[in-house]
């Protein structure tokens, strides 16, 4: 399959799933937090995906991982491993499948190197999606061990949220994100929209090669 067809395809799927929020996310830019300190401004990139730099704090906050145990989200984003992270929620019928099958291809791809890279994904649903709910989604999507799915109560999710600027007042109006980092305390890579698997591995094999 060609790369051009294969984003018509995706592209395709987005739409039929009713998840094009690139308008909204569009409005959203206007209202990033000035105090964000960005490396740069938004840059586009494919398919009106676009990418900025940023320097977030990891929360301060609690999480549960899918295999039940309680843990520091701070201390799970420092443990050395580089971080592809996102939003998604286990009901959602929209961006979240996309976003998803998405991580399941780039986790394919890396093949055998997964298991240096930290994949994190962090509901916005907490009070439907308990660990085991996750761990359902997980196993739909065949997540290997280095991708992990996270819970807790509502205010650590919101918290978490906030700390990455993906707080958008309602599960429903949640837009497509993803979040890289190299390693601990460096810069984090925002990629707004929905990007394909092959852009999220040319974003993250150029991140590895970043000094």
């Amino acid at each position: 399959m060609t790369r051009p067809f294969y984003r018509l395809n995706f592209v395709l799927l987005a739409m039929a799933l009713g998840c094009s929020t690139l308008g909204a996310a569009h409005a959203a830019d206007e209202a990033v937090d000035p105090h964000a300190h960005h490396k740069h401004m938004m840059e586009p990139a494919a398919d009106g995906v676009k990418t900025k730099t940023v320097a977030y704090k990891n929360p301060a906050v609690k999480l549960m991982r899918s295999d039940g145990k309680t843990v520091d989200l701070a201390s799970e984003l420092n443990d050395g491993r580089p971080v592809i992270l996102n939003f998604i929620f286990t009901t959602c019928t929209a961006i979240c499948p996309v976003m998803s099958h998405t991580f399941a291809e780039v986790q394919k791809k890396l093949g055998g190197e997964s298991k240096k890279v930290h994949m994190v994904s962090i509901s916005i649903d907490p009070e439907q999606d308990t660990p085991a709910r996750l761990q359902e989604y997980a196993t739909r999507y065949q997540s290997g061990p280095q991708w992990n799915f996270y819970t807790g109560s509502a205010v650590a999710s919101i918290a978490a949220q906030k700390a990455f600027d993906a707080f958008r007042g309602d599960k429903m109006n949640h837009e497509p994100l993803t979040l890289m980092r190299k390693a601990p305390g460096q810069a984090w890579l925002r990629i707004e929209g929905l990007a394909s698997p092959d852009d999220l591995m040319k974003q993250y094999q150029g991140l590895l090669a970043s000094k």
